[in-house]
């Protein structure tokens, strides 16, 4: 990575969400995209300040969530990610909820992005509100090549929260084999909702039968974080960073340095 090699073995990592509020094309847009602007950028200068590694774009306020990101969201995405990436030095990675990895890989490569999120890379998943989401290994690795785009990451959920697995014979550990032989250059692993902690035998199964980095996708908080980060190799925070733990509230700046502080 251009910044920092989020998938070196020196540190456990923190990577930090930037929500963004209802995008254009949202039921919830209130009709102010300098607003939206703004408040991601607050939020990102506010998760440097207080020392994370990394960043995460994300349409969280796009709930209920498309597979795929219609064109006045995904523009306004490339506005909010572009003004993130103006406003900090950190790498930024995008994740374009519910699973458009074109969207997410083609924003990373305009603003100068490091990685993408993608949720449903190598699992078929049924998503309340959406229905069933196919897996998009092939397709992304293709397109990340194609847009000549390799260097930017691809971390992959396995059997992501929120979400029920079609094929429940399926393992945790067989998606972490066929994420890593997919192309994926780190793992996520969750709860089974926003907030909900990871639980460690998770981490550790996973990261038994793979090579790749795993991270913690949910629920890392400061009560847990040190012990969290003994066995994963980094974490995604978005909910546990927010004032009041409200995952609408703005990041806070106490919070976020108490863990980072905790951590390290």
């Amino acid at each position: 990575m251009s910044k920092l090699d989020l998938l070196g073995k020196g540190h456990p990592f923190i990577i930090g969400m930037v929500h963004c509020r209802p995008l254009p094309g949202s039921p919830r847009y209130e009709g102010d995209m300098q607003k939206i602007i703004q408040l991601a950028v607050e939020d990102a200068i506010t998760l440097e300040k207080a020392g994370v590694d990394a960043l995460i774009v994300e349409n969280m306020g796009d709930d209920p969530f498309l597979i795929e990101l219609e064109t006045a969201q995904s523009t306004a995405m490339a506005a909010v990610a572009m003004a993130v990436r103006q406003s900090v030095s950190l790498p930024i990675g995008i994740d374009a909820a519910m699973n458009d990895y074109r969207c997410a890989i083609s924003i990373a490569q305009a603003i100068g992005g490091e990685f993408v999120r993608i949720p449903v890379f190598v699992d078929t998943v049924h998503y309340s509100g959406v229905g069933i989401i196919p897996p998009c290994a092939s397709q992304a690795v293709r397109y990340r090549k194609d847009l000549g785009a390799e260097h930017i990451r691809i971390f992959a959920d396995i059997q992501v929260k929120h979400t029920t697995v079609v094929m429940p014979n399926i393992s945790l550990e067989d998606s972490a084999r066929a994420a890593q032989d997919s192309g994926a250059d780190a793992l996520i692993v969750t709860g089974t909702r926003i907030g909900q902690e990871t639980p460690i035998e998770i981490i550790e199964r996973v990261k038994k039968v793979v090579g790749l980095p795993v991270l913690a996708g949910s629920g890392v908080n400061t009560g847990n974080v040190r012990e969290q980060m003994k066995i994963a190799d980094g974490a995604i925070i978005g909910s546990g960073l927010k004032e009041g733990g409200v995952l609408t509230n703005p990041i806070s700046y106490e919070l976020t340095k108490a863990l980072t502080d905790e951590l390290r």
